[in-house]
């Protein structure tokens, strides 16, 4: 089937019950990539940037930063973006508005759209609904450097009649939009800004990479803390993006639950460290590659765990919800304790209707209290099992959640209809080509 086709499908049937075995090829990630095509804005000279995938969120900030005059044009690699900045021009906020959609990537355009014009437009941001992201913050954070923020009936309008400014910022939790925003603005804000409480994902380390290719001046100390050195100017960069994290914790889980075996290709053990271990300590088997980490299910039986999810060097929300399916399939129980969205647990309500025996609490079941304790937020699950799924007709809620119900579909005896299936190509380059490559059996209907 053609990437077309893949990315614009509609609803799926999936006759499940067969191991996923093969190869599939990781490019970009999704946490990065689009952050490095605004980057892009800060720039006086053109960018190249590498291994970009083609997901639909890609596409929305492409759209932005052509109305933005931005003149973007393929390289001969495929996944090889160009970017030329040096048109730059405010954009109509209706014209934002259309790109945009459901996407809150606007957001970040702030900083750099203020240092080139002065002033930036943003509408109101969407996203999947799995908890609060409220751009209040945000907001808060470009006032201490100096903008000037009006709410408009359409929108948000930002200017800096007076340039920006270092500032000193601590975030009350490490936050990666909110640390990407600090970066962005305050690589050319006047002074040295210093921001503790930082998230230090391998997304963000990767976008300070580039952002020092550009001729920042970036330095990131012990206990979170990074300090930036502002500059008059930076030039463009030419950068090969790290790959993709979830995707490939996504095609492990896939591999596990429907006891596959798949080498996810680009994948590398550094950045997969914490998610490796508890891998393992489920029962899963895998390799270290050069070009990669091959993912298979051994044949005995997997392991219950206990997780929290945290921010990095923890292990990652995004991870949770496709290892939940797999968790479904091990002999005991098993608890996960999400800290970082406060309602991450929704997609659980299609597994428990496949037969997997999953409860939902509001209290903290890890080995610590965290900041949802005590405020009724359904963020801790108990899985039992060995649980047999059986096919069932699911409304995909948003990506993650959306990619562990293909998963238990694959997994699962008999026939699923999995809908809403588009919103999973935000964020999985052509995964039903890789499902294809994988011998999954399943048919598009619209």
């Amino acid at each position: 089937m053609g990437a077309g086709v893949a990315l614009h499908a509609d609803s799926i049937t999936i006759r499940g019950g067969q191991p996923l075995n093969g190869r599939i090829e990781l490019k970009g990630a999704k946490n990065l990539v689009t952050k490095a095509m605004v980057a892009a804005l800060l720039g006086d000279t053109p960018s190249v940037l590498k291994d970009v995938p083609d997901i639909s969120d890609v596409r929305v900030v492409r759209g932005l930063l052509d109305v933005h005059g931005v003149k973007i044009t393929d390289g001969e690699e495929d996944g090889e973006l160009h970017l030329d900045p040096g048109a730059v021009e405010s954009a109509h906020m209706a014209d934002i508005d259309a790109h945009a959609g459901s996407s809150r990537i606007p957001i970040l355009f702030c900083g750099p759209l203020l240092h080139r014009l002065g002033e930036a437009f943003i509408p109101d941001l969407g996203g999947c609904r799995i908890g609060d992201r409220p751009i209040d913050f945000h907001l808060d954070v470009l006032r201490t450097f100096g903008a000037v923020v009006e709410k408009l009936p359409s929108g948000i309008r930002l200017s800096a009649p007076t340039g920006l400014r270092g500032a000193k910022i601590e975030l009350p939790y490490p936050s990666v939009g909110a640390t990407e925003q600090v970066l962005l603005t305050a690589v050319r804000s006047e002074g040295i800004t210093e921001l503790r409480g930082a998230a230090i994902e391998p997304e963000i380390m990767d976008l300070i990479n580039i952002l020092q290719k550009m001729g920042a001046i970036i330095s990131v100390d012990t206990d979170r803390v990074i300090r930036i050195e502002g500059v008059t100017a930076l030039s463009g960069y030419s950068h090969r993006a790290l790959f993709d994290r979830n995707e490939a914790a996504s095609w492990a889980a896939a591999a596990l639950a429907t006891e596959g075996d798949i080498f996810v290709g680009g994948a590398r053990q550094s950045e997969m460290l914490t998610f490796l271990n508890v891998f393992r300590k489920v029962g899963g088997e895998f390799e270290i590659h050069e070009d990669g980490i091959r993912f298979y299910h051994p044949g005995t039986a997997l392991n219950p765990v206990i997780i929290e999810t945290d921010v990095h060097p923890g292990f990652m929300t995004d991870w949770q919800q496709p290892l939940v399916v797999a968790l479904t399939k091990a002999q005991g129980v098993s608890i996960v304790h999400e800290t970082v969205y406060e309602k991450r647990f929704g997609f659980v309500d299609a597994l428990v209707e496949m037969g997997a025996t999953i409860q939902i609490h509001r209290e903290c079941l890890g080995g610590q209290a965290c900041r949802f304790g005590q405020r009724n937020f359904n963020h801790s699950a108990v899985i039992s099992g060995p649980s047999t799924l059986h096919g069932a007709d699911i409304v995909v809620p948003d990506l993650r959640g959306g990619f562990s119900h293909l998963i238990a579909a694959l997994s699962a005896e008999g026939t699923s209809r999995v809908s809403n299936v588009g919103i999973i190509s935000r964020g999985y380059e052509r995964f039903l080509e890789k499902l294809q490559l994988l011998g999954a059996d399943f048919t598009i209907e619209g």
